[in-house]
């Protein structure tokens, strides 16, 4: 496969319920659909990626807990599997990796092992785009040291908007210990209803903090029930339903995203 100048990318917020997976499981979609060649590599052991992109795993599957853990000499690409999306890959989870942080505690360079599992193949993509757990673990820390930026997804909500502060200083902590290359390059506001103050308020503050107002997207991501609806049949809402407010807004922020650079 030819090589590319990848981005590798991490989708990440410490606070569960923000619309993480649905962003990583969409913006890979969209940005597929605008010719990109894409691979989702699903960190959180809930899978809910894996479900999203329409994979059900049985024990035959090849998970990235396999490959971090080395089990049985899995290649990485072997366990790549092409989605039925033009230029749409995944490395699915599995719910065995919630006991990986355990198994990995007594390694060497534990916090690195994901990016040498991906290291063959991480420059065959444009785009490389990882879904994190909802809480800071030995899992998020492999994804950070794999990644050269980080999106973040933020629920117009007080409490999602407080726990941005944890997740900077989570980063910032990373750059200086383990990838000084790593970096926040934007906040998406997710699952905005305009129709109601407190969204207005938290939008608002997003645009005005002085630590968050440049790396703040214009497009937002509206509450649309259709995007629920796709990821329960395991299809992305931008092939599900592209009428839909949720397609428009998935494909209005992957114009923003790649204008960005």
């Amino acid at each position: 496969m030819e090589k590319k100048a990848t981005k590798a990318i991490a989708v990440a917020n410490e606070k569960g319920g923000v619309g993480k997976t649905v962003t990583v499981i969409n913006l890979a979609a969209a940005l597929s659909m605008a010719g990109k060649s894409v691979l989702v590599v699903d960190m959180d052991p809930q899978a809910n990626a894996t479900k999203g992109l329409g994979i059900q795993t049985d024990d035959y599957t090849i998970s990235i807990y396999d490959l971090i853990m080395g089990n049985d000499g899995k290649s990485v690409e072997e366990a790549v599997i092409p989605l039925p999306w033009k230029g749409l890959h995944l490395i699915p989870s599995h719910a065995d990796l919630s006991g990986a942080e355990i198994e990995l505690v007594d390694e060497d360079g534990r916090e690195n092992r994901l990016k040498e599992v991906l290291s063959p193949i991480l420059n065959n993509y444009d785009f490389v785009l990882m879904d994190t757990p909802p809480s800071l673990s030995l899992l998020t820390i492999n994804v950070f040291s794999c990644v050269s930026e980080v999106l973040v997804p933020c629920q117009t909500h007080p409490y999602a908007f407080g726990a941005l502060a944890e997740l900077f200083d989570t980063i910032d902590a990373i750059r200086e210990g383990i990838n000084p290359d790593i970096s926040i390059s934007g906040i998406i506001p997710t699952l905005v209803d305009l129709r109601t103050r407190v969204a207005n308020v938290v939008l608002d503050q997003l645009r005005t903090d002085d630590r968050y107002r440049d790396l703040v997207f214009n497009t937002m991501i509206r509450t649309n029930t259709t995007i629920a609806e796709s990821a329960e049949v395991g299809k992305p809402v931008v092939f599900y339903r592209k009428g839909s407010n949720g397609a428009k807004d998935y494909g209005q922020l992957v114009e923003e995203f790649l204008s960005r650079g």
